[in-house]
């Protein structure tokens, strides 16, 4: 699909500023190829997980804090939820489990799972949370935590707001389609109007020759 087209530009592509901007789309879609991947490995091993038996508690030790930095999350209207996956936090006391809100962050604190404790504070949220109205939930393997957001209806495109002024920093500023085949059509059809005839004539020729390359079907993933 999109990565075949843009390897293939990339081969034809002789300007610095067309490479870059191939480049730069390439390992995108890469990325995306790579989360999708992940995801679905995610549902596999969940699938096995399930079938462990219950795993046998550790005795009580005070153990170190471990820092909790990954996680997913997604949305709702009204809720942004944050997905972290620990092994067995469903077995332990539901009081051991515990978020603090405040408008622009919270912090998890699991104590005693497996003797050790795991913490988790993100701060700088993208946007303003409703304190009374956020609440977490445990369940299998995994703390839910369910941020209220203060304006409903409102898209978060980032979690937090230096998550979004990174990755402002990274992506050029003609981007704003979160399509990879879409960004790619923007990236060239930028270059395409800057170009000068001969810049034109590569563009099409790669385009073409693609085109023709996905017509035979050659770019199968």
């Amino acid at each position: 699909g999109d990565l075949e087209e843009v390897k293939v530009l990339l081969e034809k592509a002789t300007r610095k500023r067309v490479r870059d901007a191939l480049t730069a789309e390439k390992s995108k879609i890469e990325t995306e190829i790579k989360n999708k991947m992940q995801q679905k490995s995610q549902k596999k091993a969940e699938l096995l997980d399930n079938e462990k038996p219950a795993a046998v508690v550790a005795p009580i030790t005070t153990g170190y804090t471990v820092k909790i930095s990954n996680y997913g999350w997604d949305q709702s209207d009204k809720f942004v939820k944050i997905y972290i996956t620990l092994p067995g936090v469903h077995q332990v006391p539901t009081e051991n489990v515990q978020v603090h809100f405040t408008e622009r962050s919270f912090d998890l604190l699991v104590k005693n799972l497996n003797g050790k404790s795991y913490s988790m504070i993100v701060n700088n949220l993208l946007k303003p949370i409703s304190v009374e109205g956020s609440s977490k939930k445990v369940k299998t393997d995994t703390v839910l935590i369910l941020c209220r957001k203060k304006a409903e209806n409102t898209r978060w495109d980032y979690l937090t707001q230096v998550e979004k002024e990174c990755k402002e920093k990274e992506k050029p500023s003609y981007d704003t389609e979160t399509d990879p085949s879409e960004g790619l059509m923007n990236v060239l059809k930028k270059i395409y109007e800057d170009g000068d005839d001969d810049m034109k004539r590569t563009i099409n020729k790669a385009w073409v020759e693609s085109r023709e390359k996905q017509a035979k079907g050659e770019t199968e993933f």
